[in-house]
């Protein structure tokens, strides 16, 4: 990659940042917008340097929650990815209650979640993990299903199990679609740990983002509420960053090794 895309790729953002900061400032100024409503640039930004040490608390616990929420709906996502691949009569089964969780608003659901779990942090991984589940199980189900016919005809006429073809050929083939799944499923994660947050909020012992929000809106600070939401979505940028690293430095020389290239 040469360097003119890449310094094309940081500065284009940023102009058109500086565009959205400059016209949202004249906008407040002539529409007389008070600041309970819509405050002005600089006073987010004072008010996420003002609140620094809180939001860099609270991300760290929402953080937390939305990793471990996106590394259960790995391991389920793909385990359940795997029983489908075996069977159309399993996909045909138990699909429909697989869309159930993507179907059904979290809100609706989250009180119960609350009376089974509790007000606790495991609750907030819970409500990360039913919300982005569904794109892993959908893309590792079509990664291992979608084989070149040519090799499952070569691993059948070798005499190959149905485990060996799963380890050695399907498994290998959907890497690309798990790592497209993370993607999708990463800011659905922290999607997820801030609306249990919301919910866990009056339990008064927890301080992740969600509940921070909850407070400032409670108590009417709009500009501190925006620079908590400006945390969040940086935090949706960051996971989905590390999910970046995996596939470019943990899983990148394994499939090319496999003879499989990762989607770019």
């Amino acid at each position: 990659m040469n360097k003119a895309p890449l310094l094309a790729r940081i500065l284009a953002p940023l102009f058109v940042l500086c565009i959205v900061g400059c016209t949202w400032h004249v906008a407040v100024d002539f529409f007389k917008i008070p600041a309970v409503v819509l405050p002005k640039p600089e006073a987010v930004l004072r008010g996420m340097w003002t609140e620094r040490t809180p939001l860099l608390k609270g991300a760290w616990v929402t953080f937390q929650a939305a990793f471990l929420g996106l590394l259960c709906s790995a391991l389920i996502g793909t385990l359940v990815a795997m029983l489908f691949s075996q069977s159309a009569w399993i996909r045909t089964a138990l699909y429909p209650y697989v869309l159930f969780l993507q179907t059904v608003p979290i809100v609706a659901i989250a009180p119960l979640l609350i009376i089974w779990s509790g007000l606790e942090f495991r609750t907030v991984v819970l409500v990360s993990s039913i919300i982005s589940v569904f794109p892993i199980i959908s893309n590792v189900t079509s990664g291992l299903l979608s084989i070149d016919s040519n090799h499952l005809d070569l691993f059948r006429l070798q005499g190959a199990s149905r485990w060996t073809t799963l380890t050695k050929l399907r498994i290998p083939s959907a890497v690309p679609s798990l790592v497209q799944g993370l993607r999708i499923s990463g800011g659905l994660a922290v999607i997820g740990a801030i609306v249990g947050e919301l919910f866990v909020a009056n339990s008064g012992a927890y301080d992740g983002l969600g509940t921070i929000m909850n407070a400032m809106q409670a108590n009417l600070r709009t500009a501190e509420l925006m620079g908590a939401i400006a945390a969040c979505t940086l935090l949706g940028i960051v996971l989905f960053l590390s999910v970046e690293a995996l596939n470019r430095f943990l899983l990148r020389r394994w499939t090319i090794d496999a003879g499989f290239e990762l989607d770019r």
